[in-house]
């Protein structure tokens, strides 16, 4: 017989999954909570289009077996495997070159190894291989949330304004979410200093009516509460803190704004700032920081939210003007970017205190744009919120770029969230741009059908981030995104 080389060897036993599972562990069950540990050789690696190896796949345990374990490759048009019929082995095939994690999952447990395929790759030894450990997440813990703007909750256009019709809106909103594995629906409650729901602080959204602060008739919060609990997901509500108008919108605004009161009250007119022709409340008033904390607190008092999320929506510009007067009249000695800062990091401080004092099971999260110079530009010291205590839940960048991007390339952009975010009860998830997928943006380098959300999850999971949150709700059911999502239900095991 002829004896096989070391490399032959390393390959028998290569990604080798040992599933250690605990006693009462029912085989079948959907989302045991049961603990489990998967041990898989994830030592990075090359190979040559057309190389091909096995993985054994190995368990040991009385309640699970070989048939429950799955593996399967981020992108199949990279690398594709499939299982060899009548044996515990799967076949992983190179296909053409690229990037792809090949993983292996039991009961949303898995562990990855990053896999590249590029022409003229010789066999390698052990001593030049780089070594990966990636760890694990049920698909319980695993943030894997939805975004679902003002536009999809938008019903002022349309002929029936009705409850039924809202009811029906968001029911199909949900649906959608849930056959697509989300756990999580990430949903706006106030986009415009407004609000969906009735409020003591904020007027009527009149995305709900036509007209800001008319009533509906109704407590449309209420209702997408009970419906998203009611199908096992969890609810946050998404509010933005300061945005007053944006793009026009909205077109009125009502008598009893705080906006349109202070603005119209000449020692109170400073309380809010203008530019380029959309309205922001002022985070250097104390009274303004009160109102919005206030508006919080009502949410978590009031409702059985999960959570609340800030976006990415703080000073609209770096110039001086907008907010002169507050700075001059607040004496500080910081330079106007550092008051500003310090502005936004006490608002921050403040809503996550009014949400523990309030229910202290609940999270609050903000999701700042990915350029860290762009968000220093806005306030938000994404830095502190991610290292200290006392700010935040979770961090959750708009990672809204593909590998492709030559200034903040996704990989090597998640790679400096991961090491930006160091304070272990900070979560860290990434926000991913599925409306981006399959689309000709960006010079046309997301058309790759099917090859990019998976990946960027894969990536995700291999920084040892705690999840994802998808932008936006419209694309999960959408034919510009089908191939995208097929490959996205394939990772999440649907």
């Amino acid at each position: 017989m002829k004896k096989r080389s070391v490399w032959g060897r390393c390959l028998a036993v290569l990604m080798t999954a040992v599933i250690l599972v605990l006693s009462g562990i029912q085989v079948g069950a959907q989302q045991s909570t049961a603990a489990r540990t998967l041990v898989m050789d994830t030592r990075s690696y090359q190979m040559a289009p057309g190389n091909l190896y096995d993985i054994k796949v190995s368990v040991s345990g009385a309640n699970v077996s070989s048939s429950d374990v799955v593996v399967y490759s981020s992108r199949d048009s990279v690398a594709k495997v499939s299982r060899i019929a009548g044996t515990d082995k799967y076949r992983v095939t190179a296909l053409k070159e690229g990037t792809t994690y090949v993983t292996s999952e039991v009961y949303g447990v898995h562990a990855s190894v990053r896999i590249t395929v590029k022409k003229g790759v010789q066999k390698q030894g052990e001593a030049n291989r780089s070594v990966t450990v990636i760890g694990t997440a049920s698909s319980q813990s695993e943030m894997r949330a939805v975004w679902i703007p003002y536009m999809s909750l938008d019903m002022s256009g349309q002929a029936d304004r009705s409850e039924a019709a809202f009811r029906k809106k968001f029911d199909t909103l949900v649906a959608q979410a849930k056959n697509s594995g989300m756990n999580t629906l990430i949903a706006h409650v106030r986009p415009f200093g407004d609000s969906l729901y009735p409020s003591a602080y904020y007027p009527w959204s009149h995305l709900l009516t036509g007209t800001q602060g008319t009533s509906p008739g109704y407590d449309p919060l209420a209702y997408m509460i009970q419906a998203t609990h009611q199908a096992g997901l969890k609810f946050h509500a998404w509010v933005n803190p300061l945005r007053v108008s944006l793009k026009g919108l909205p077109k009125t605004f009502s008598s009893d704004n705080p906006a349109v009161i202070w603005k119209n009250d000449a020692s109170k007119q400073n309380w809010t700032m203008e530019w380029n022709g959309e309205w922001y409340y002022n985070p250097g008033i104390s009274e303004v920081r009160d109102r919005i904390v206030s508006g919080v607190r009502e949410i978590v008092q009031n409702y059985d939210v999960d959570g609340v999320q800030f976006d990415d929506y703080f000073y609209p510009t770096t110039a001086s003007t907008i907010d002169s007067v507050s700075y001059l009249a607040s004496g500080t000695s910081l330079s106007v970017a550092d008051w500003r800062r310090q502005n936004i990091n006490t608002l921050v401080s403040q809503v996550y205190a009014a949400v523990k004092q309030t229910k202290p099971a609940v999270l609050f999260g903000i999701s700042p744009q990915a350029n860290l110079q762009n968000n220093r530009n806005m306030g938000a010291d994404v830095a502190t919120w991610g290292s200290q205590a006392g700010y935040v839940d979770y961090l959750c960048p708009q990672l809204y770029v593909n590998s492709s991007n030559a200034v903040m390339p996704f990989d090597a952009t998640a790679v400096t969230w991961r090491k930006l975010v160091t304070n272990p009860n900070v979560k860290l998830y990434f926000g991913l741009a599925l409306y981006k997928a399959d689309s000709n943006v960006d010079g046309g380098t997301w058309m790759t059908p099917g090859s990019v959300m998976a990946y960027q999850i894969q990536k995700s999971r291999s920084l040892g981030s705690n999840g994802f949150m998808l932008y936006s709700a419209a694309f999960l059911e959408n034919s510009q995104t089908t191939s995208e999502m097929a490959q996205v239900k394939k990772l999440l095991h649907l």
